[in-house]
């Protein structure tokens, strides 16, 4: 890949095609005003950035925190969850959310509603 400043030819680095579409697809993101984050998997987010990252509110996060999912930890008075965790109880959550959409759907097939 080589690099350009101001139009001016510059470096010229080697990436991985991955690391070049994953560039490409963030920049495309951009372009469209698409917001971002990147965090490292072993981040430990508060509540809200947590809550926040699952676009449910901060209450009840901490009401499935209570329940142990996702599975955090306390630093002082405060609960902080990995985001590897985080992510994990999302993945578990959508395959729930699907299943049961799946068995919603099917029933009303036998019923003649779809």
């Amino acid at each position: 890949m080589a690099v350009q400043e101001n139009g001016k030819p510059g470096d010229v680095v080697a990436v991985s095609m991955a690391a070049f579409r994953l560039f490409t697809d963030i920049l495309n993101a951009m372009a469209r005003g698409d917001a971002g984050t990147i965090i490292p998997l072993h981040a430990e987010l508060t509540t809200q950035q947590a809550a926040d990252l699952l676009n449910v509110s901060r209450r009840y996060l901490v009401k499935l925190l209570e329940r142990d999912e996702p599975s955090y930890h306390m630093v002082g008075t405060h609960r902080r969850i990995k985001f590897h965790d985080l992510m994990a109880y999302s993945r578990v959550a959508d395959e729930k959310r699907r299943q049961a959409l799946d068995a919603l759907a099917e029933e009303g097939e036998e019923l003649g509603m779809g």
